[in-house]
């Protein structure tokens, strides 16, 4: 629902009176028929940068070293504006340092019965009930995955001070930072391999299509850093 050509005053009184009652409802229904299932699998690897790429070490024998995975990354080209040429291996510490550093990764899901019911309000020619309700479940599988990475921070010994407002969680006004396959900084679906051989996600039902995508759709994965500079950037 966009404001058009509606004053403020007018908008918010749509809002009121049609959005959040019609968002209510939909939250009601969806918890009745457990049409969202969330779930979540993750875990602590030891790591290193390495150049452009991340190392990821056996996490039976941290101080060993033994690799068990390597991801390479794109850096940030000389002269973009703004861009401190930065890749996501340097929120590592370097291979070779006498302290083992650890990064997690996790993949989240709300359950294969959101894409079903998404499928069966498209086929019913209910698109607006399958816009807000593919909308929602989409939401709220990123919101799991915010979630769970502020649990991870807690994990890590550095808690959220306070209440985090949407606004700051926006700006990622926490420590670290939380990366997604397909995206700027790790833009290579088909890296989801390695990080399936890593983590376990068939005891949450999340597999991968032939492109590399995950199914279902309302799924999300992460590499979660906790160095302080860990922010998102861009890379063109």
């Amino acid at each position: 629902m966009r404001p058009g050509g509606r004053s403020p005053a007018e908008y918010e009184r749509v809002i009121d009176t049609e959005a959040r009652p019609r968002l209510r409802e939909l939250i009601e229904r969806v918890t009745a028929e457990q049409l969202l299932l969330p779930a979540v699998v993750y875990g602590y690897w030891p790591a290193a940068g390495e150049g452009d790429d991340v190392v990821v070490y056996d996490p039976a024998e941290p101080d060993a070293r033994r690799e068990v995975a390597r991801w390479t990354f794109p850096r940030q080209p000389a002269g973009q504006p703004g861009g401190r040429r930065l890749c996501l291996a340097d929120f590592l510490r370097p291979a070779g340092h006498e302290d083992v550093d650890f990064m997690c990764l996790q993949l989240v899901t709300v359950g294969e019965r959101a894409s079903e019911e998404s499928r069966r309000l498209f086929a019913a020619d209910r698109y607006r009930e399958y816009l807000e309700f593919h909308g929602l479940s989409v939401e709220l599988a990123e919101a799991l995955a915010e979630y769970w990475h502020a649990r991870v921070r807690t994990e890590w010994g550095f808690p959220d001070e306070g209440k985090v407002s949407l606004a700051s969680i926006f700006r990622q006004g926490y420590r670290g930072g939380r990366y997604s396959f397909g995206y700027p900084a790790c833009p290579d679906l088909e890296q989801h391999e390695q990080m399936f051989r890593l983590l376990d996600p068939d005891m949450i039902g999340i597999t991968l299509t032939d492109e590399w995508e995950l199914v279902p759709e309302q799924s999300t994965s992460a590499l979660v850093f906790h160095h302080p500079e860990a922010k998102y950037f861009v890379i063109r």
